[in-house]
């Protein structure tokens, strides 16, 4: 709220002179040109009367500005630290190693911080991070046939039934029956809305949701009970896939995604996520048109419910679905984010046209 910001003449002062210390605290709306940018940005400066200052970019978004191309106001949330970024790659060269604090240290990185970081942002510690990494490494041995002794003792355990043991805490049931558990490695991505928690097993993607959706945590007990599945912290390839296709989505240059899907669920859902998928790019369909075209027209109602249990965000499209009036409505992941999903493909549609040298229908 503008009341929480500093005075329009302090930002505007900041503004002026660039001030990094201000970054964070209040975004810039120029209001001859309908776009917003960081105190920092390079750009040259607008008369006072010509702006607007807001506390967030999502103020700005929700008040018409578009972001800026030079400074990237919507630069990605929750980015990992290169701090961070070191110690993930010498779990994943080696996960089954057990780190002391003394190893922590001799990155320079102090395992309190480390700790710290790791509970906000994955819910446990650095390192029951890496033991659940070691033990969904493990599982993952296992299902493919190799030995559970000789896997036990490779990844560190110094006793078959303590192995066992949290096998047994980490599955719910014996080794041997856990060989029919699906492992879904779980992890963040980075975007320009805020962070994204990704699901994927070996074959496909089953989840993509923003991290501060309220349905997450029903979205995970659902996966659980569809694959019989254990969620392990970490990455594969449809994982780095995921990432690199969606960073193409966001700055503009990917219109289709190829990343494999698992979507379980029901026949009607299966119809109405089937239906998502052929509304193109840049484009919308209200609820209703979405009832006929899975042949029901009486099912408007149940199709806003499919909707809203999609669990692959931004690629089965539900931002492209809409009231009949023209509403931006029903959106789990925030209606601000639906807002900008929309004008980011529609500004797309523009360039491409304009380029062209065709009329634009937007």
């Amino acid at each position: 709220m503008l009341e929480e910001l500093p005075s329009r003449q302090i930002m505007y002062h900041a503004l002026v002179k660039k001030d990094p210390s201000f970054e964070g605290i209040f975004v810039v709306g120029v209001k001859t040109t309908g776009i917003f940018c960081r105190p920092t940005c390079p750009a040259r400066k607008p008369k006072l009367e010509n702006v607007d200052f807001f506390s967030s970019a999502k103020e700005a978004l929700d008040s018409g500005y578009r972001p800026c191309k030079r400074c990237k106001p919507l630069e990605a949330k929750g980015e990992t630290p290169d701090w961070i970024d070191t110690i993930l790659r010498e779990v994943d060269e080696d996960v089954t190693k057990k780190w002391t604090d003394e190893d922590i240290e001799e990155l320079d990185i102090n395992p309190n911080r480390l700790r710290r970081w790791f509970k906000k942002h994955h819910g446990t510690t650095f390192h029951g991070y890496v033991r659940l990494r070691r033990l969904g490494n493990a599982l993952g041995q296992i299902k493919h046939g190799e030995n559970t002794t000789q896997v036990a003792y490779e990844h560190g355990y110094e006793s078959l039934s303590g192995f066992r043991e949290a096998m047994k805490e980490l599955t719910g049931k014996p080794v041997q029956k856990g060989k029919d558990t699906t492992v879904i490695h779980v992890n963040r991505i980075t975007t320009p809305l805020g962070p994204m928690l990704i699901g994927t097993t070996e074959k496909a993607l089953c989840l993509l949701e923003f991290i501060d959706r309220r349905m997450l945590e029903t979205q995970l007990q659902r996966l659980q009970k569809y694959y019989n599945a254990t969620f392990v912290p970490g990455s594969n390839e449809i994982t780095e896939q995921t990432s690199q296709e969606v960073e193409e989505y966001f700055d503009g240059k990917r219109k289709e995604f190829t990343v494999p899907l698992d979507v379980p669920g029901s026949d009607f859902q299966q119809k109405v996520w089937n239906q998502l998928m052929t509304i193109p790019y840049g484009k919308t369909r209200s609820y209703k048109e979405q009832a006929i075209a899975i042949g029901n027209l009486k099912a408007i109602r149940a199709v806003a419910t499919a909707n809203g249990d999609n669990r692959i965000a931004i690629i089965i499209p539900c931002h492209r679905v809409i009231g009949s009036d023209g509403s931006l409505t029903g959106y789990g992941g925030g209606l601000w984010r639906k807002k900008f999903l929309l004008n980011l493909e529609r500004s797309n549609l523009e360039e491409i046209t304009e380029s062209s040298g065709q009329t634009s229908m937007w």
